[in-house]
């Protein structure tokens, strides 16, 4: 019993830093044995990639269905702000990665032979066959657009269901949610495999590779946070927003940065938006849905992880279709999954607009899952403390002046 509840309510960040070190212990001290711990990696891959569709059809679905309409709010600024926000926080991440281009070292990527995208109509003649995808085919392939798709369709058609019906959508949604968060209490494990056989094939230079993507998404996101959002607010309010920005961030940003969970921060940011005086009809349903779709650090960690995929490969990518990936990761930013990484299931998506094999895009996962232990604090907290922003300038730009 006490092994079973170290695995699954143990410190996840505190396993995954010891799963890290004891990696890249193992790949100097003998690079043979580091080697053979690739099935490790390979598993957890390879589990994730199975749960991920799944996991991305039943959580939209859900939450399409058993949207609430009727409420007297102000919500559609809100949901603007949410949008915005997410939007130019891909912007950002996409211009930020062509200022600063990283490569990755991947095992894969010598065998492999790409027909990159020729030009904006290809990605978009692409987008649109697997928009229409069959949903089976979907899920079996991974073609999240079409998973996406099919979900958005059945949600809308769900909303007029029975409520007992609702009921077994959320159960299930719950469901594969705690499967995948079983998964994820063994990232270290699969971390350890995927640190200690890549720098036994690589060498350590590969660390330097990780600490750089590491500076692009941390620097994305404080300029999102102190530069962007500011910037939004105050199109919005009319006022000095950092006073604001601060607050946000430091009573509910650190709290999320440590829980690593929008959903587990709701609590939090639902105490701050009563602490601000808001509007209790606004915040009682911004918050909740600000964890699901206000996800702008999640936009950051999918566009320049998908850069990064796309620079290491040698792809060649024009304007139109970098503007296209900001659109296509704050849309997948939306549907980012609730468990902590949840945003780095998605950059297969992203990854599919370059024809790039999801071989390739699972171990930029891996990649994104090494990492994580700084990355996904910072993407929380940012999307987090951002939820309570955005729902305090909407309700402030309702006061009369």
């Amino acid at each position: 019993m006490s092994i079973k509840k170290n695995i699954l309510q143990g410190n996840l960040v505190l396993q995954i830093i010891i799963g890290l070190l004891f990696g890249i212990l193992l790949a100097v001290l003998v690079p043979p044995l580091a080697r053979s711990t690739m099935i490790l990696g390979e598993l957890f891959l390879t589990s994730l990639k199975s749960a991920a569709p799944v996991l991305v059809f039943v959580l939209v679905m859900s939450a399409i269905a058993n949207h609430k309409k009727g409420q007297r709010t102000n919500m559609s600024s809100v949901i603007v702000l949410y949008l915005l926000g997410t939007f130019l926080a891909g912007l950002c991440a996409v211009i930020a990665s062509f200022l600063f281009p990283v490569t990755l070292s991947l095992l894969q990527r010598e065998s492999i032979e790409l027909a990159p995208p020729t030009s904006i109509l290809e990605v978009m003649k692409n987008l649109l066959l697997n928009f229409v995808d069959n949903p089976v085919k979907a899920l079996i392939n991974g073609n999240f657009i079409g998973i996406l798709a099919w979900a958005i369709g059945l949600g809308i058609a769900l909303r007029h269901a029975s409520e007992q019906t609702k009921v077994m959508i959320t159960d299930l949604s719950n469901g594969v949610t705690y499967i995948v968060k079983i998964i994820i209490r063994f990232a270290p494990l699969g971390i350890f495999g995927l640190v200690a056989s890549t720098l036994a094939e690589t060498g350590l230079e590969v660390l330097w590779d990780y600490l750089r993507l590491l500076g692009l998404l941390l620097g994305t996101m404080l300029f999102v946070a102190l530069i962007i959002n500011p910037l939004i607010v105050f199109w919005k309010i009319k006022r000095n927003p950092y006073p604001l920005v601060f607050t946000c961030l430091k009573e509910s940003g650190v709290t999320a940065f440590f829980t690593r969970s929008s959903a587990a921060n709701i609590p939090v940011n639902l105490e701050l938006c009563k602490k601000l005086k808001l509007h209790e009809d606004t915040y009682s349903i911004s918050i909740p849905l600000g964890a699901t779709i206000n996800m702008a650090g999640a936009a950051v960690t999918i566009s320049v992880l998908t850069l990064a995929a796309v620079h290491t490969l040698g792809i060649k990518v024009d304007i139109f279709t970098a503007l296209l990936l900001s659109l296509v990761s704050a849309l997948c930013a939306c549907g980012a999954s609730g468990v902590a990484g949840g945003s780095l299931l998605l950059i297969p998506l992203a990854c599919s607009l370059f024809d790039i094999p999801q071989d390739v895009a699972w171990s930029v996962v891996g990649v994104g899952m090494t990492i994580g232990v700084v990355q996904d604090s910072a993407e929380t907290a940012l999307n987090s403390s951002t939820d309570v922003l955005f729902t305090a300038a909407a309700c402030m730009a309702d006061e009369p002046k």
